[in-house]
């Protein structure tokens, strides 16, 4: 069994959007395939888009395979479902806007949405260029009425709050949250494994075809969250600062947690896979090694890279000689902030 339990490294998923771009190229080196680029899935186990390792025991075999095997063993005792991975991660160029989106939580999209979960996410600004804001919530006195008339008399963006952005920004995206990303950021987005979108409003751009994209107005007045006005960028939790090695929680939405992990030149992060649950690595700024096992394995890590800790992975390290900023995602009970 010591051979199928490692870090996994995984061969990303192309998305080619209208709205997509080319600065996962420029902008972070990466290898793609010709024409637009909007999404790099990551680590998926979602059936339309499943992830194929790229390393050791497991290279070739898709994230859904490997959890058919290892069950547990990978997603660890937390997880819900052991037979759908419980995240998606990806990568999200938005080179022109996205639509006017909103997502449902779980009640709603298992009455709704043909067997996917709802959709509760993260993002994590990699990139934004200057004056870059995204649509995140309500203006202040929005309701159901104003909002559905300002829908029939094509004035949504009137009701849209905008939140301007930069580098390093982590904003919280809970079901009922009306969202968009606006041309000019690059995010890294941790999410439920759903590919549920309702879309509201897109510009009044066609597709493809040459025809508007299709909307889904009913749905989404079902699922807004009249709520969730004028929100802003999540404020970091300490949970634990040493100087060298500094961990944050950004993100305890119920059904996933992230953490930011600052790690000073020639720091070492220690951490264990106890079988509770696995844990995402995601490096988005330098680099290091991760090591694990008793015979000291190593895996290079470096911006903007993602690797899959299975949950009986068992004691690991993260070294970082020149320094590195990292998030962690996990399924469980995170440490308590101080």
């Amino acid at each position: 069994m010591t051979d199928r339990i490692y870090p996994l490294l995984f061969e990303p998923v192309f998305r080619d959007y209208i709205w997509g771009g080319r600065h996962l190229e420029t902008e972070f080196g990466r290898m793609l395939p010709e024409g637009i680029v909007a999404e790099s899935w990551e680590i998926s186990g979602h059936p339309s888009s499943p992830t194929i390792a790229a390393n050791g025991h497991w290279q070739g075999h898709s994230l859904v395979d490997i959890l058919t095997e290892l069950g547990t063993d990978l997603v660890g005792t937390n997880s819900r479902d052991i037979f759908k991975f419980p995240l998606l991660v990806k990568l999200l160029d938005a080179n022109r806007n996205l639509s006017v989106q909103v997502h449902p939580d779980d009640a709603y999209a298992d009455q709704n949405a043909w067997g996917e979960l709802g959709k509760a996410e993260m993002w994590y600004v990699l990139h934004a260029e200057p004056d870059a804001e995204l649509v995140y919530g309500l203006c202040k006195g929005v309701d159901r009425a104003s909002f559905a008339k300002a829908v029939a008399d094509g004035e949504v963006e009137s009701q849209l709050y905008r939140l301007p952005i930069a580098r390093g920004d982590c904003i919280n995206v809970p079901p009922g949250t009306v969202h968009a990303l606006l041309a000019g950021a690059v995010v890294a987005e941790i999410q439920q494994n759903s590919d549920t979108t309702y879309r509201i409003y897109d510009w009044g751009r066609l597709g493809d075809d040459g025809q508007p994209r299709p909307l889904h107005i009913e749905h989404a007045l079902n699922v807004i969250d009249w709520g969730i006005t004028e929100p802003q960028a999540v404020t970091a939790c300490l949970i634990d600062d040493d100087g060298a090695s500094r961990r944050e929680l950004l993100v305890d939405n119920g059904r996933f947690q992230v953490e930011k992990v600052s790690l000073t030149a020639g720091a070492e992060f220690e951490g264990c896979c106890d079988g509770s649950s696995f844990e995402i690595w995601g490096c988005v700024d330098g680099g290091g090694a991760l090591g694990w096992g008793s015979k000291k394995d190593e895996i290079a890590l470096r911006a903007v890279q993602f690797v899959l800790l299975p949950a009986t992975l068992g004691a690991y390290h993260f070294c970082a000689p020149k320094g590195a900023t990292l998030l962690r995602a996990y399924v469980g009970r995170p440490d308590t902030c101080r």
